[in-house]
């Protein structure tokens, strides 16, 4: 069965950085499109960025465009979500997701999710 496990959430200052991680497996890696999702306390589960199964495509949501970049490295099973110049509005749970009908923006398209690995942004 398909297993996604996060990593490299915590605690960072506005203005800071970090790299989630998100190791997969059970299934061809590289056959599929992956994505990095949140949920802030209170609010429904939102996108926040995709690539496709190749890494040639990647989409950022607006909110984020130009601070957080999504890669993948196939030969590792493995998908990262660079955030830089956090802000406190991107403290939530983030996910990794992965589809199997290519990349989207829509949440519910997205069929195996980890458990999520908490970031917190300091003002």
């Amino acid at each position: 069965q398909v297993q996604l496990v996060e990593s490299g959430g915590g605690l960072v200052q506005a203005g800071g950085s970090l790299r989630l991680s998100c190791q997969a497996s059970g299934r061809t890696f590289s056959n599929y499109a992956m994505g990095w999702l949140r949920q802030a306390p209170g609010k429904e589960r939102e996108f926040v960025a995709a690539i496709s199964s190749s890494g040639m495509t990647a989409i950022h949501t607006p909110s984020v465009r130009g601070r957080f970049t999504i890669s993948r490295d196939n030969a590792k099973n493995m998908v990262y979500l660079q955030m830089n110049n956090v802000k406190p509005e991107d403290t939530a749970v983030y996910y990794c997701a992965q589809t199997d009908t290519g990349i989207s923006t829509n949440p519910d398209r997205y069929n195996y999710w980890g458990q999520g690995t908490q970031v917190t942004v300091s003002a």
